[in-house]
């Protein structure tokens, strides 16, 4: 007689069949080269009831191939009856594994939640800390990389871009970083260069502003190790868990870059303005549209001049919008007078700015913040309401004092109202605590434009970093001269230009300079 001895291997699950070893004994005993399976007890073979079933009732039988369980007294064989209890065995085996998974899930998921490293490998730029492992410290080899492609990204260059710049100067990617450490060659066939989705995951990566972000992804069941993604308010995100590589200004500027979405094609000299997304008609609210005009000068050479035009006009024409037309020369003037003056400001007399900015923007959300503080509070109210009256409703039900129809009724419009409130009561929240963050924002802004005194020309990353938009106003005619209304919103403060103009009446601008 042929047999052969199951042996649990520590690299798979009982809850799962698909094992080496477990399909190497179904295809011997499907060639008939063993005719007996003897295992120790029954979970060393299998922890699935289902499939467990599958093989001991009738593939085994079929095969005339024996099963023994040691430690269970189970013999397919005897006739006393012991396979009889098999199954209730097999589902306590499955309880046990289901049981163990749901501790295992716990005990992660308390330690994510705590501020611990719970991954398999660091994010590039970290490495594990030699006296704690679930805590991450900078790697100084890859974290200067890493500053630099936040600060590429932030002046504006494309992830494709970055990641081409970074083959051309040598720099290995992150996979084959790991292998070189390790002293080996990557054995996988995949495109060892820098790609974009390889940048694109390091630029929206909280880790590197000292955030750890876990829980992105589960398995389906304990029984699969299919990965899912998980909604992002399921994710657990704890903050300031470790030194960050990049500053919070950096991060909030590629942020900003990402919303804003700018494909800057270049004009067919190749051209780009540095402005292109940046600029908006302040009547319609249309981006504005970029335009080269090229002329000739009176000694033959070439010239050209790049204005802005609103883009609703543009493309509909009067009946939309009018011209709101700019030239670049004359908006890069404006905007540069508009930073420094902020920039001199700010550096004369800082806190009074920054309490003349809070007292403009608090005017400005008072009423706003008051209504959804209102508003939150009811809807708190009413969702331990609606629990309350559905309790009592389902307790009426089961007492039969109201018909089943009523109960139905009543039933599904508590529920459509409490799934509302439920879903209102976030976004209320969120604005709550953004209307309560003015100060920090202020300060923010203060640290970035007082950089700014001096400035004497722009480009992308200085626009990043402090603008959010530009409105251009029509063009008018006064007493002859031709006057733009042009008004700049900053990040984290917005248009300050009424906070100034207050600031100029306690303290004339003179005395600042």
């Amino acid at each position: 007689m042929m047999s052969a001895i199951v042996e649990e291997s520590q690299a798979y699950s009982g809850t799962n069949f698909d094992r080496p070893g477990v399909k190497r004994l179904i295809e011997d005993a499907k060639a008939k080269r063993i005719n007996v399976i003897l295992v120790k007890d029954l979970s060393r073979f299998g922890r699935n009831y289902i499939e467990f079933g599958q093989y001991t009732d009738y593939l085994f039988p079929s095969l005339g191939c024996r099963f023994i369980a040691l430690n269970n007294g189970i013999d397919t064989e005897s006739t006393n009856g012991s396979t009889d209890v098999m199954c209730f065995l097999n589902l306590f085996n499955e309880f046990y594994s289901r049981d163990t998974s749901k501790k295992v899930k716990a005990v992660k998921k308390a330690c994510a939640e705590n501020g611990k490293f719970m991954g398999t490998y660091p994010a590039y730029g970290y490495r594990r800390d030699p006296a704690d492992k679930h805590h991450l410290v900078i790697d100084e080899e890859t974290a200067p990389i890493v500053r630099r492609i936040f600060e590429m990204r932030a002046a504006g260059a494309g992830f494709r871009a970055i990641a081409v710049v970074l083959n051309e100067d040598g720099i290995p990617s992150p996979g084959v970083l790991y292998y070189q450490r390790k002293g080996q060659s990557d054995p996988r066939q995949v495109n060892h260069k820098w790609a974009e989705q390889t940048i694109k995951r390091i630029i929206r990566n909280e880790v590197y502003i000292g955030n750890m972000v876990q829980g992105k992804t589960g398995t389906m069941s304990y029984k699969s190790r299919k990965l899912i993604g998980k909604p992002e308010e399921e994710w657990i995100r704890v903050d300031g868990t470790h030194e960050p590589i990049i500053s919070q200004e950096l991060w909030d500027t590629v942020v900003s870059i990402d919303k804003k979405k700018v494909r800057k094609s270049p004009t067919a000299d190749g051209y780009k303005s540095v402005f292109t997304g940046l600029v908006y008609c302040a009547d319609c609210g249309f981006k504005m549209r970029n335009q080269v005009e090229k002329f000739t000068y009176k000694d033959g050479t070439p010239g050209r001049y790049s204005s802005f035009i609103c883009g609703n006009y543009s493309r509909s024409g009067k009946g939309a919008c009018t011209v709101h037309t700019i030239y670049e020369n004359v908006l890069t003037q404006l905007v540069l007078e508009d930073i420094r003056e902020k920039a001199r400001f700010a550096e004369y007399d800082p806190e009074q700015l920054v309490q003349q900015i809070i007292r403009l923007k608090d005017k400005e959300a008072k009423s706003r913040l008051s209504s959804c503080e209102l508003k939150l509070k009811t809807y708190t109210a009413r969702l331990s309401e609606l629990e309350r009256l559905m309790q009592n409703l389902y307790e009426d039900k089961c007492a039969g004092t109201i018909p089943q129809t009523v109960f139905q009724t009543l039933m599904r419009k508590y529920e459509a109202e409490r799934a509302e409130k439920s879903e209102a009561i976030p976004e209320l929240e969120h604005k709550v605590k953004s209307y309560l963050e003015n100060r920090s924002d202020a300060n923010r802004w203060l640290t970035m434009i007082r950089r700014y005194t001096e400035i004497t020309e722009l480009d992308e990353s200085i626009l990043f970093e402090l603008v959010d938009r530009i409105e251009v106003g029509e063009t008018k005619k006064i007493n002859g001269q031709r006057i733009c209304d042009l008004r700049v919103y900053y990040r984290y403060v917005g248009n300050v230009d009424a906070a100034l103009e207050q600031e100029e009446r306690r303290q004339p601008l003179e005395e600042a300079i």
